[in-house]
Formats: C-alpha cells, sequence, structure tokens
C-alpha cells in the first residue's frame, strides 16, 4: 500500500504537487481540459486542509525555442483559476528568486503554479533525463510531495522520482489513487467473467499486454489494424491492409497460448484506400481481396463481442478497432464503446490513449467506471510492469 494524501497533514506546509496538466491546446487555448478536472480533487484537498499548493506540470516537448514560446502553461493557470474559482498566481520560472520569493510569501490556502517542467530539457534533457540537481533543488522548494501525474508515472523524471528521492515524504493524489485502484485492480483482482479489448494498429505496441491479459482475463478481443497481422499468421489473405511481417511468428505463438481466449474479428469493413471517402464493403475475415485493406470492424463482429461481452464484470479496453479517427471507419470503435457503455453491473475501464478520447469525445465520460488519463503508463500497468513514478511514492 502507498501513502496517499489522506495520509498527510498539510496544515500550513508547502505541498508540492506534481499534475498532469499536458493538455491539447491550439494557437494558446486549451480544447480539452479533462485533465485539469480530474485533478481538482488533489488541489482543493491541499488548500481545504490548509496547505500551501505549489503546482507543476509538464506540457508537450520542449526542443526548441519556437517550442517553448507555444508550451507555456499561463493558459492553464488561467483556465485551473476559473475551474478552482480561486486565484491561482502562475510564476513563469522553473527556478529562480522569482519561484522561491512567490513560495516563501504563500499563506495557507494558496495556490501558486510554475512553468512547464519540460522548459528544463531545453539546455540537455534535465527533466526527463531526472538531472539529480534539479531533482534536489525542486524537492527543496516544499516539505512534502504529492504525485498525482499517473500519465507520467512510467518516467523516471527530475518532477517525479528526482524530488521523490529527495524529500521526506511522497503521497498519491487522488486522481493517482483512482488509477492505481481502478487499472491495478482490474486487472490484478478482476470480478470474472473478465474481458480484455484491444485495438490499436501494431501487435508491437500490445504484446506485453496481450500477455499479460491472457494469463487473467477469460477472453481477449482483438481489433483494429493489429488484428490483419493475426489474420497473416492463421493464412488468411489480407489484401493491401496494415501488417508487421516481424511479428507473424509472434502472433502464431499468442494464438497458441490464448487458444480459445483471443477472440478476432470475423467480417471487416474494406476499402481500396485509406481515406475516408474511399467507397468501402463489408465482408468475411477470410474473405479480403487483394486489393482492398480493412479499415474497421463488421456488424458480424459486433455482434461476437456483444455475445461475448454480455455476461462480463470486468471489461477493459484500449485501443480503438478501427481508424476511428475517419467518420466512415468508426463505426465499429463507437459501437465498442456503446455496447460497454450501457453493460448493467460491471466494472468498466478504459486503458486512457485513443480509446479514451473516442468515450469522452462520444458523451460517454460518465458511463464507464474509469476513464484513464494515462497513455504509456495505463499500457505499461496493463502489462504488469512496475512503473518508476509509483515506486517512488512511500510506502505505508
Amino acid at each position: 500500500m502507498k501513502l496517499n494524501i489522506t495520509d498527510l497533514e498539510l496544515k500550513g506546509k508547502k505541498v508540492l504537487v506534481r499534475v498532469d496538466f499536458n493538455v491539447p491546446m491550439k494557437d494558446g487555448v486549451i480544447t480539452n481540459d479533462n485533465r485539469i478536472v480530474q485533478a481538482l480533487p488533489t488541489i482543493k484537498y491541499v488548500v481545504d486542509n490548509g496547505g500551501k499548493a505549489i503546482l507543476f506540470s509538464h506540457l508537450g516537448r520542449v526542443k526548441s525555442e519556437e517550442d517553448k514560446a507555444k508550451n507555456s502553461l499561463a493558459p492553464v493557470a488561467k483556465r485551473l483559476e476559473e475551474l478552482l474559482n480561486k486565484p491561482v498566481k502562475f510564476i513563469g520560472q522553473t527556478r529562480g528568486a522569482e519561484l522561491e520569493d512567490a513560495i516563501n510569501n504563500m499563506a495557507p490556502g494558496d495556490v501558486i503554479m510554475f512553468e512547464n517542467t519540460r522548459f528544463e530539457d531545453l539546455n540537455g534533457k534535465k527533466e526527463s533525463g531526472n538531472d539529480p540537481e534539479l531533482g534536489k533543488y525542486w524537492a527543496s522548494l516544499g516539505d512534502v510531495f504529492v504525485n498525482d501525474a499517473f500519465g507520467t508515472a512510467h518516467r523516471a523524471h527530475a518532477s517525479n522520482v528526482g524530488i521523490s528521492s529527495n524529500i521526506s515524504k511522497t503521497a498519491s493524489g487522488f486522481l493517482m489513487k483512482k488509477e492505481l485502484d481502478f487499472i491495478g485492480g482490474a486487472v490484478d483482482n478482476p470480478k470474472h467473467p473478465f474481458v480484455a479489448i484491444l485495438g490499436g494498429s501494431k501487435v508491437s505496441d500490445k504484446i506485453g499486454v496481450i500477455e499479460n491479459l491472457l494469463s487473467k482475463a477469460d477472453k481477449v478481443l482483438i481489433g483494429g489494424g493489429m488484428a490483419y497481422t493475426f489474420y497473416k499468421a492463421l493464412g488468411y489473405e489480407i489484401g493491401t491492409s496494415i501488417c508487421e511481417d516481424d511479428k507473424i511468428e509472434l502472433a502464431k505463438g499468442l494464438l497458441e497460448k490464448g487458444k480459445d481466449k483471443i477472440v478476432l474479428p470475423v467480417d471487416n469493413v474494406v476499402a481500396k484506400e485509406f481515406n475516408n471517402d474511399s467507397e468501402s464493403k463489408i465482408v468475411s475475415s477470410k474473405d479480403i481481396p487483394s486489393d482492398m485493406m480493412g479499415l474497421d470492424i463488421g456488424p458480424k463482429t459486433l455482434e461476437l463481442y456483444n455475445e461475448v461481452l454480455k455476461d462480463a464484470k470486468t471489461v477493459v479496453w484500449n485501443g480503438p478497432v478501427g481508424v476511428f479517427e475517419m467518420p466512415n471507419f468508426a463505426k465499429g470503435t463507437k459501437a465498442v464503446c456503446e455496447l460497454i457503455a450501457n453493460l448493467k453491473d460491471a466494472i468498466t475501464v478504459i486503458g486512457g490513449g485513443d480509446s479514451a478520447s473516442a468515450a469522452i469525445s462520444m458523451g460517454y465520460q460518465d458511463k464507464f467506471t474509469h476513464i484513464s488519463t494515462g497513455g504509456g503508463a495505463s499500457l505499461e500497468y496493463l502489462e504488469g510492469k512496475v512503473l518508476p513514478g509509483v515506486s517512488a511514492i512511500t510506502d505505508k
């Protein structure tokens, strides 16, 4: 068990809070504030318990002055102020006298946010390379550390592992705890039947996840581009569909290991070109024409998925089952989302990434037990890997 924010005495303390405010932005405007909203319970808890909240996050990748100009956290601090209905003092620096003075002058309940931690990567990878001096410096700014950024937990950075190594106590925030409880709980202590749905384009991205879940799930439904590598392993004609030829033997091994646990699509929506307006038709998985490519799952596959899912008590979904960025090939992903969202008495978890974006954009945000805020972190957690950002949290 890891230390949680509720285990800390916060009154009058300078509380460093690593949040994940890596939000999508266009021309300086936030296009989706879900990650900010998800962090509010932790921030409010610090404020309500008389702590001094010192917030920091990364935003995008910063490799040039141009990146720096478009990746300031100033708009995020402004949006946070609106959501908290409370002043948030933004310090446009990652270190230095201005930041230190602002922190030293805080009153209990105040909120400060400092600049994008990745600005420290501009002259060598100090943040993402977990520079020891930087982690020590950031740790010196606070009394305790709350890590609420699950989205970066699979990386050992100065702003998570570096601070933890140099401070007396690191606790999980509410969002981090929720991620660990739901993703960890779903995979390690699932209610059965446990069904995993894995999509996305590449088998190579999901090898570890498939192997881990085959030993725990009752069924693993495979969709998306990676299904065609499995078809080829079975000797099917896949036309011009995406395929990882160097992973065919691996797919054969997984099919042998999984036996009847692995469920592949039985029909597909195929088209001649990777284009939303390309003329399409539905064919059996064994009958993909040689000059066409699979871009979505078909209606018979959805019936099959529905049959498998109807009695499920735990469902974990990671990855779209078609090219969901194109409206004409998003129907399968939408239908899968609806199937899971409408299950009764089931724990339903989306493991971040594109499937989370799909569910949120379709308005199903409140219909799932948990939608992860982490992409890569969720995947590695589903693989059963130890995440450095999580292991750095103090044990109870």
